[in-house]
């Protein structure tokens, strides 16, 4: 299966789960493609005594995850781009969602 995840927030509890998800799938031997939207660009900065977004993200991306970040949204924050926030286009979303089997968005 091919899944696509759109997410749109900095809850660090949500992203948490997002690439708890998005890590399960590739462990699975699923595709895994996941861009991050608007709020969701800060999710490589957040820190949390109980969650740990930054960590299972790395992981993600070590697993060889796509990653991909809005370019709009990260020049808007003023956020560099980097491994855990590749910039990315509209247009990389929209292949996302023409490719995927499942697409979720969590936001």
């Amino acid at each position: 299966m091919h899944l696509g995840i759109v997410l749109e927030t900095n809850d660090p509890e949500r992203v948490w789960n997002a690439f708890r998800l998005a890590n399960t799938a590739l462990d699975a031997d699923h595709e895994v493609e996941l861009f991050l939207l608007g709020d969701g660009v800060d999710a490589p900065d957040l820190e949390h005594e109980k969650f740990n977004p930054h960590g299972v993200m790395v992981k993600y991306v070590r697993n060889d995850g796509e990653l991909l970040a809005c370019r709009t949204c990260l020049d808007s924050r003023e956020l560099p781009e980097g491994d855990l926030r590749p910039r990315a286009t509209m247009g990389d979303l929209l292949s996302i969602v023409e490719n995927a089997d499942e697409l979720m968005t969590i936001g």
